[in-house]
């Protein structure tokens, strides 16, 4: 037997070290008189953890034979069980990828489960794969309320905290649409070095801030130490020393290798948490067993004495000694048991092996936008309620405004009409929000639904992940565009993959508000003025909206909404900050960027844009600032070239409709795509690739950008960026260009 094989050894120890029964002696102690649980229970507790043993073992030869392709497993973390039997499946989990001794134990909670089978599936990634289709290997299930999680470096904590905080929230709003029930409590486990992450500092952060003024958050966070993370590892005083010590989370450590501590302490938890409503921090110590992943050599960086020292506290070992001494089973039945679940696991796995695989395309991308009916249909806002509400407003809803105060308008129709709305962010309550675009909010609405976050952008797209998993329809607020890039990973690597991972079980829309973009005289230098969309390029199913008037911006958000509500989409709203008061577009008050507030029951649909004039000769694509600045110039290229030129909003950045774009460009000659954001990654590149591929080689395309630099302060602040000069320049140097 090869040194390097610690499964096998691990294995052959089991069996051999319960035949002599050579145990490890316990490092606590509980009597089983003190628990109050059945023998049966016990007997369960121990299948669940044998099962997902040999879940490991098997998946190890499988992928040696090229059938398998995941082998992080939960070898050494089968205490996990505990908690999937005493915390109910209607307590939503977020969980740690070593818990399926979790998932074994929780799916006995519900008759006609098929946990093992299920987990086969994930593990040979078929497409009958009942969570993700094939499409990762997952723990999750939407029967049991556990959202799936891949690599779980500690990114599913932020989105715990709010799924938390939101419970509580939805009894006191009378929410008819929640999710969860009014007494659930939420579970997030997660390991040692995952607590390091900034994402899980921001939330047990969060935890403890809300905690301080007074809040709920029924969360229990257990994490699952087993010192190691990958090859680093983490001291033993460590996570007592960080953690032990939280304003408002109670901290209790347990025995991860005793089945008796692990239940004592669970079900005092389980019943504080949900009495109390504050978050509890479970410290369960635990060693892991047979290295990181499949590919993880620990002799690596390990010494053989440090392996076979973790190797001999293995918790099946402990378990085995707790029943044999407890005269739950006998040694044989124990033995038994064990050789069963090995039979049981491989002739499942071996049948998984056979059943088919995602193949093409659009088998692979069909999950990344899901579906969904809301369960409550919104109510109409009544004139008398809208009267009441905008007060002083209301009489002057009907003249010309700019888009920051229709945005306002916007979003208290949107609150009247969705019970189920929540607005969060930093200084959006009392302060209105930076630029008064949440004003009167808070008054109206209350504390409930309008309210202020931590400075903490991680901490607000987690909060809205969090919401949207109850029921709620989020509207959280970005202070500035370039604070983003500090949670993109919330939005990127959590948000937008939970349809994708789970075939569109679990959604969690929002509607993410963002003040961006640049040309405000360099206020606040690059890190107010971002003119980079790139990131959200990257984000498959994302809708991105680019409002360039009032009018637009009030019509966009309601559409907007009724995506996150009726589709269970993610749309990410960009405000242009520049553009938020301006009135003029030509000369000092021509008020021609003023518009009326428009009919609450009409919308903007994704994809539709706008046309200005029409011309054979030329068109200009554009958005946001860049189409303000492309119709200043519009006036001006026609007087030179005396012919009309047309000038497209495309409002929506995602999803554009290029067939109808193509259309609306087909008859014209010349083609300038103007994008304000910088040139390398900006979406006007992949708008100049689509039209370039597919209209006529004959016609003049090209793309006019800022430059690729960040946004300088002072008299400098648009020496970068597009302008209504630049883009007359571009134009007239295409017309003159020679056929």
């Amino acid at each position: 037997m090869s040194i390097f094989n610690r499964a096998e050894i691990i294995d052959n120890n089991f069996l051999k070290n319960v035949e002599s029964n050579n145990l490890p002696l316990p490092k606590s102690n509980v009597p089983f008189s003190s628990l109050e649980v059945s023998y049966s229970t016990i007997v369960s507790l121990f299948e669940s953890q044998v099962t997902s043993r040999h879940t490991d073992l098997k998946a190890r030869i499988l992928k040696e034979k090229g059938k398998c392709f995941y082998t992080i497993g939960s070898s050494g973390h089968e205490g996990n069980a505990v908690f999937g039997k005493f915390f109910p499946f209607t307590d939503m989990a977020f969980l740690h990828y070593r818990s399926a001794p979790f998932f074994l134990e929780r799916s006995k909670q519900i008759n006609g489960s098929r946990p093992l089978y299920d987990l086969a599936l994930s593990y040979m990634a078929s497409a009958e794969d009942p969570i993700s289709g094939g499409r990762h290997k997952v723990i999750g299930s939407k029967k049991l309320n556990i959202p799936p999680q891949t690599s779980t470096i500690a990114s599913h904590l932020p989105k715990a905290v709010g799924t938390a905080f939101s419970i509580d929230r939805a009894k006191d709003l009378y929410l008819e649409t929640k999710e969860l029930n009014i007494d659930s409590i939420v579970i997030c486990s997660f390991g040692d070095a995952s607590a390091n992450h900034a994402s899980a500092l921001s939330a047990i952060n969060t935890a403890s801030w809300i905690c301080n003024l007074g809040g709920h958050v029924p969360i229990v966070f257990i994490c699952e130490d087993n010192g190691t993370g990958i090859s680093v590892p983490t001291s033993s005083s460590w996570i007592k020393e960080n953690f032990g010590n939280r304003f408002g989370i109670e901290y209790i450590p347990v025995d991860g290798l005793n089945m008796f501590d692990l239940i004592h302490k669970t079900k005092l938890v389980e019943k504080k948490c949900r009495l109390n409503r504050k978050p509890i921090f479970l410290h369960m110590k635990t060693v892991r067993l047979m290295g990181h992943a499949g590919s993880d050599i620990e002799l690596g960086y390990k010494t053989l004495d440090r392996i076979e020292a973790a190797e001999a506290e293995d918790p099946l070992l402990h378990s085995a000694r707790i029943i044999l001494k407890n005269k739950i089973l006998s040694l044989e039945e124990i033995l038994s048991l064990y050789e069963l679940a090995r039979n049981q696991v491989s002739n499942v796995f071996e049948h998984a092996t056979l059943k088919p695989k995602l193949k093409t395309q659009s088998d692979v991308m069909s999950s990344i936008v899901g579906s969904k009916t809301n369960k409550v249909l919104p109510r109409k806002p009544l004139l008398k309620v809208r009267k009441t509400s905008f007060k002083k407003e209301f009489e002057r809803i009907n003249i010309p405004q700019h888009m920051a105060k229709l945005i306002n308008y916007t979003l208290i129709d949107l609150m009247l009409e969705y019970k189920n709305i929540i607005v969060f962010g930093e200084d959006v309550a009392e302060k209105g929000g930076v630029y008064n675009v949440t004003s009167e909010l808070f008054n109206i609405f209350g504390a409930r639904r309008v309210f202020n976050s931590p400075l903490d952008e991680t901490s607000i797209i987690g909060f809205a992940m969090g919401f949207s998993n109850n029921g709620f329809i989020p509207i959280p607020e970005i202070q500035f565009l370039a604070y983003f890039h500090n949670a993109e990973d919330q939005l990127r690597g959590e948000a937008a993959t939970l349809s994708f991972f789970s075939k569109g079980q679990f959604l969690n829309p929002m509607v993410l508000r963002i003040p961006g973009l640049a040309y405000q005289k360099g206020f606040g230098g690059h890190f107010h003025n971002d003119n980079s969309l790139t990131i959200f390029r990257d984000i498959p199913g994302l809708i991105l909206a680019v409002p360039s008037n009032g009018l637009d911006a009030s019509l966009m958000l309601r559409h907007s909404v009724s995506q996150a509500n009726e589709n269970g989409r993610i749309v990410v709203f960009i405000e242009p900050i520049a553009l938020y008061m301006t009135k003029d577009l030509h000369v000092k008050k021509d008020g021609e960027w003023l518009f009326r507030y428009p009919n609450p029951k009409k919308e903007i649909k994704l994809g539709e844009f706008k046309v200005y004039g029409d011309s054979k000769y030329l068109t200009i694509i554009s958005y946001g600032n860049g189409l303000f600045y492309s119709l200043k110039a519009k006036k001006e290229i026609e007087q030179k070239v005396d012919k009309e030129i047309k000038v497209i909003d495309l409002r929506w950045l995602s999803d554009i409709n290029y067939e109808m774009l193509m259309r609306e460009v087909a008859q014209c000659s010349n083609i300038l795509i103007v994008d304000e954001c910088r040139k390398s990654g900006c979406y006007g590149e992949g708008i100049l690739v689509n039209l370039s591929k597919n209209l006529n080689k004959n016609k003049r395309i090209s793309l006019h950008a800022s430059e690729d630099s960040f946004i300088s302060l002072g008299d400098a602040a648009t020496a970068t960026l597009i302008s209504r000069d630049s883009i007359i320049k571009e134009s007239l140097e295409m017309l003159n260009e020679k056929e």
